[in-house]
């Protein structure tokens, strides 16, 4: 394995770290104000989200994330550090790159499973940005970290789709832009377990849709991601067409989806995890406290010495998964992902955690982005599959290799 940056990557991380330093962190404070301007329309996204994305697709920065023709063409290990770049200021970057959730993974659904017909209709206005798209699986009745359990029911009558059910805290779909949601449920629950769940495209002004309620994240709104709704489908009715591969292929389709957003959540976390340790070194160098500064304590020594270990562990990990994806394919690389899963959100939990404590009250209130960093990576553990699942499924395989024999 050599981790080393090619050209391409360093030429984009030198691109990419003058945009942030010229755009993206100057716009952090204007992001605030505009977010708290008691005018603005609840979960519409902030006019400076635009500009930014403006000046990254004039600069090439622009679907980083996306491997082949569609995108920039990137592998995975090429991306990791840039991702971890735009996590520095997750808010902003990744939204103004055109590579932030969930519409990532759904132009990845498109790109890989798409027909022609629904690219053109629905990938090609993802890639230039001029729409935003959400991915409806979570339900609220049932234990969602098992697929298998959903209930909402996709159901063929001619040559149209119905779809009854109820979703929420669906990624995106408050945001006034969301023109799609791309949809799981059943279309046949008398299939194997596997075999029951199909996607399929519902334009997000089709009647029968409802968009019920936002779903604030620990009091956030989320609005970079373009909000969380709870969403209530009755008798919506969509071309045949619309179905994305074939019917019970969703379970698959979900998986090939989840893997590289996964990782991408990784990436960026690490990202949050080297800006936390920077504010947590600048506030101890500034602090003082009992007549000394912070950094002259022990204990906030430790803590930044511990948080350096992690970092450093969490990437080399994130690095790893990178390549084996690139190199034997996401299948291949499957324990890795969950490992990272596991490993990443906490360990930078654990940091944001010590940068608040650093911070004393201003860590938890709104003068600093930690009450929101920390808020954001505390979903990550959820996010995709929770630890419990993760940590399931790697020691059965685990214990596999021992059983078998």
């Amino acid at each position: 394995m050599d981790f080393a940056f090619d050209a391409r990557t360093e030429e984009l991380r030198s691109r990419l770290l003058d945009f942030m330093d010229e755009f993206v962190h100057p716009a952090e404070p204007v992001l605030a104000a505009q977010l708290a301007d008691p005018d603005r329309v609840p979960w519409t996204i902030p006019p400076v989200v635009g500009e930014l994305k403006a000046a990254a697709k004039e600069r090439g920065l622009w679907n980083l994330f996306l491997p082949g023709e569609e995108g920039a063409g990137l592998t995975n290990l090429q991306y990791a550090p840039l991702a971890e770049i735009t996590g520095r200021s997750v808010l902003l970057a990744p939204p103004a790159l055109n590579c932030a959730a969930p519409d990532t993974g759904n132009m990845e659904v498109l790109a890989q499973f798409g027909d022609e017909a629904q690219k053109k209709q629905w990938l090609q206005p993802l890639l230039e940005g001029s729409i935003r798209s959400a991915f409806a699986m979570t339900e609220p009745d049932v234990a969602s970290s098992d697929a298998t359990n959903i209930t909402t029911r996709i159901e063929r009558d001619g040559d149209e789709y119905v779809v009854n059910g109820r979703k929420w805290y669906i990624t995106g779909a408050m945001n006034p832009e969301c023109r799609i949601l791309i949809v799981m449920g059943k279309t046949d629950p008398g299939a194997p377990a596997h075999r029951q769940q199909s996607m399929i495209l519902v334009p997000r002004d089709t009647p029968g849709v409802t968009v019920v309620r936002g779903m604030t994240v620990f009091g956030y709104e989320d609005s970079d991601h373009g909000g969380h709704a709870e969403i209530r489908f009755e008798d919506v009715r969509v071309p045949a067409s619309n179905l994305i591969g074939e019917e019970g292929s969703g379970f698959a389709i979900a998986q090939a989806r989840l893997g590289p957003g996964r990782i991408h959540h990784c990436m960026r976390a690490i990202g949050v995890a080297e800006r936390a340790l920077e504010l947590m070194c600048r506030r101890a160098s500034e602090r003082i406290a009992f007549g000394r500064p912070l950094a002259d304590q022990g204990v906030v020594q430790e803590w930044i010495a511990e948080s350096r270990v992690r970092i450093e562990q969490a990437r080399l990990l994130v690095l790893k998964t990178a390549w084996l994806m690139d190199t034997v394919g996401n299948r291949g690389a499957h324990t890795e992902i969950q490992a990272i899963k596991i490993a990443v959100p906490s360990a930078v939990e654990w940091i944001l955690d010590k940068a608040v404590q650093a911070h004393g009250a201003a860590g938890v209130s709104q003068d600093t982005v930690l009450a929101q960093l920390w808020a954001g990576n505390r979903t990550l553990r959820l996010a995709d599959g929770p630890d419990e699942v993760h940590r399931r499924s790697l020691a059965r395989r685990e214990l596999r290799r021992y059983q078998e024999k």
